[in-house]
């Protein structure tokens, strides 16, 4: 198999399970942290370089812009992701990436009580699909392993809630000081804080001794599914606000299903179809009040 032709269509979690599931390395050699600071150290050159593009010809940001920038950053890009890639480490890249599919109910509903959004009829029922469709494959996967299932289901849910917050916190960031321009900031505060939590709990030992596959892994991770869906989130969310970027986005979970089966070997049921099918019937709900 040719790797770097095949990774390019791959979603984050499958990365981080490949990662995970490295044969040449002992087990739990790769923890979440570990992971992480290889995926923001390889990002964090094309975000210094997005930054400062991004800012040529810009007012500075005011004490308060930062200060909004480091609380979101940490929410969205290292909070977010260190208890998301920590739930990785127990449930299937199917599963976590439909638990993630909270994020819209969350935006919505922060909104609502936050920015007095108005939650209409239509929202409702998109949710409510979704929602059925998310219950189908959390039955199916709970079933085999309940304990895990339980457990990694919790850390991706609390990453789920982080990141719905730097979703509604965001909206308003990007119209203050631009999409592009507040994602490259984000990220780069992101990236010290995982650094800053790499070198508490680990050694730089650690970075070195990693197989080959697991550098490939991150750097394919950091471009494919970090730096490119940072940037078009942002754009996203500044063109059509972030509850419906956040909803539309969801047509990852069916993708994702099916790309754990090839690349993973993760069976494809029909409750897991049916979930899917559901989660794509509130997808094109959405899709259809925006045109």
């Amino acid at each position: 198999m040719c790797w770097p032709r095949q990774l390019r269509f791959l979603a984050k979690a499958i990365f981080v399970k490949l990662a995970y599931d490295d044969p040449k390395v002992l087990k739990n050699a790769v923890d979440p942290i570990t992971l992480l600071m290889l995926r923001m150290a390889f990002a964090l050159p094309f975000f210094a370089a997005i930054a400062w593009w991004s800012a040529r010809g810009q007012p500075s940001l005011s004490k308060r812009d930062w200060r909004a920038v480091v609380v979101l950053g940490l929410m969205g890009y290292y909070l977010a992701s260190l208890f998301d890639f920590w739930g990785l480490q127990y449930i299937s890249a199917a599963l976590e990436r439909l638990i993630l599919f909270l994020n819209p109910t969350l935006v919505v509903l922060i909104s609502a009580v936050a920015l007095r959004y108005r939650i209409r009829k239509r929202d409702v029922f998109a949710l409510a699909m979704s929602y059925a469709g998310i219950a189908l494959v959390f039955v199916h996967d709970l079933q085999f392993n309940p304990e895990k299932v339980l457990t990694g289901g919790a850390l991706v849910l609390l990453s789920a809630v982080l990141y719905a917050g730097y979703l509604v916190g965001g909206g308003e960031m990007v119209k203050r000081i631009g999409g592009i321009r507040f994602a490259a900031y984000a990220s780069i505060v992101s990236t010290v804080a995982i650094a800053l939590h790499f070198f508490v709990v680990h050694p730089i030992s650690v970075l070195m001794t990693q197989t080959p596959r697991v550098y490939w892994l991150s750097g394919w991770m950091a471009i494919i599914s970090t730096v490119l869906p940072v940037i078009m989130l942002a754009v996203g969310m500044r063109r059509i606000g972030s509850s419906n970027t956040a909803m539309i986005s969801s047509i990852g979970p069916i993708s994702t299903i099916f790309m754990g089966a090839i690349f993973l070997g993760e069976p494809i049921t029909a409750l897991q179809l049916a979930g899917a099918a559901l989660v794509l019937i509130g997808v094109l709900v959405i899709s259809l009040k925006k045109n």
